[in-house]
């Protein structure tokens, strides 16, 4: 059966879903809503936001679409599937109840300590003195965490009172990310890696384990962003870390939302840590990791529109991945995740041995140009994780704007 697929979201992730789609033999017409310029050679770009779910409804309904798969969280909070299925449309995501994994964070730390996951010891509050007496008493780094979505910004690792305290200002005062709670979390220290499993109820398929880099620059420094690059095959995780970050973590938690009426459809992402005592989660999101979506799509070797229809369906889905390491090294304008200037011409794109994926780019004048905060994503694949860096390195050099930077370090905590 030729199918009409249309994937929802702009940026990074999208365009590596778009592109594994694209290689689908199932997959007659593909739409982006709304897509960006990468996206555009693969598929038609549809000028829908991600948020406007009634709209992009009507627009699978008129458009015939038979599978509909959703990258942004804000997509899922906001109920996009439930509206979709309440409908008859076939939607890869999860419900907005099931979304709270990720949309709260109040909610995912309940669902763990109700079901014996391993996490930080926490509590919430909204009541910035309540929150400010809290942290004079315990110790430094302590991890505060606004309760609600913030675009991968919303967590603050303060050093001490001041930074406490500015944080609690700003989420709790002047409401910077909107109405909600804080989460005082402890402070853990390790290697943070990344699980993401296909979903369906009970039914858990992880995909290849990938590490993100938050920090905005090289020896991770800087502010939190919404990451600087990833990598694929973690020397740091064995089999038996793999095999716990499964059993005990991400099966888990799929069968709790079962047992909570709330069962997960879609991708669980399960941001983990390995500590000095055992593996413990950071964070769910309840969607395809980004920028980790553009270093594990490339090693799929199964046709992605099948596994798509086949966990939707309750098959056993055929999921085979390369054997091979994937680097990532993301391009972010002068002055992210602060405040940037748009609009600066981007050349050498097309030079770039490797995959390029667009996360913030416009057309203008015929000419590519910065149009986000990270710009773009440059993937490379070898053999080995080092191979991999290296080439990553140099193709990314290929690519010439006056106000793009990158970090040289991305991959570097393998070695």
């Amino acid at each position: 059966m030729h199918m009409n697929v249309l994937v929802i979201g702009s940026g990074g992730r999208c365009h590596a879903i778009i592109d594994s789609l694209s290689k689908s033999p199932r997959v007659e017409r593909l739409f982006c809503a709304p897509g960006n310029v990468g996206i555009a050679s693969k598929a038609q770009c549809i000028p829908i936001k991600d948020t406007q779910v009634d709209e992009l409804c009507n627009f699978a309904i008129d458009n015939k679409i038979d599978l509909t798969v959703v990258g942004p969280e804000a997509s899922l909070a906001a109920g996009i599937a439930d509206l979709f299925q309440s409908h008859g449309l076939r939607i890869f995501g999860p419900s907005k109840a099931a979304t709270q994994i990720e949309s709260s964070k109040e909610f995912a730390k309940a669902l763990m300590v109700k079901y014996g996951i391993p996490t930080a010891a926490y509590r919430s509050f909204n009541d910035y003195e309540e929150a400010l007496a809290y942290i004079r008493e315990g110790s430094f780094p302590t991890v505060i965490k606004f309760d609600g979505l913030a675009a991968g910004k919303g967590v603050v690792i303060a050093t001490c009172l001041n930074e406490a305290e500015e944080a609690l200002k700003a989420m709790l005062q002047e409401r910077k990310f909107g109405e909600g709670k804080v989460v005082i979390e402890e402070y853990l220290t390790g290697q943070e890696f990344s699980c993401l499993c296909f979903v369906n109820g009970r039914k858990v398929y992880p995909m290849p384990f990938s590490q993100d880099h938050k920090r905005a620059f090289d020896g991770d420094k800087g502010p939190n962003t919404g990451g600087m690059g990833a990598y694929t095959r973690l020397p740091f995780i064995n089999k038996e870390d793999e095999a716990f970050a499964i059993e005990k973590i991400m099966k888990p938690a799929a069968n709790a939302l079962v047992d909570e009426g709330c069962p997960f459809c879609g991708v669980l992402y399960g941001g983990l840590m390995k500590t000095a005592n055992g593996i413990k989660v950071i964070e769910f999101n309840a969607r395809f990791g980004d920028p980790e979506t553009e270093v594990i799509l490339p090693l799929l070797k199964s046709d992605i529109c099948s596994i798509f229809c086949d966990v939707l369906d309750g098959r056993e889905p055929q999921i085979e991945w390369e054997d091979a390491a994937t680097l990532g090294i993301v391009l972010a304008s002068k002055g992210y995740p602060g405040s940037y200037e748009k609009g600066f011409e981007i050349e050498g794109l097309d030079a770039v041995d490797g995959v390029v994926y667009h996360m913030g780019t416009a057309l203008k004048d015929g000419k590519v140009v910065t149009a986000g905060g990270r710009v773009a994503i440059v993937v490379c694949k070898a053999p080995s994780l080092k191979q991999a860096q290296q080439k990553a390195l140099s193709e990314v050099d290929k690519i010439k704007c006056s106000n793009l930077f990158h970090r040289k370090d991305i991959g570097n905590k393998a070695f």
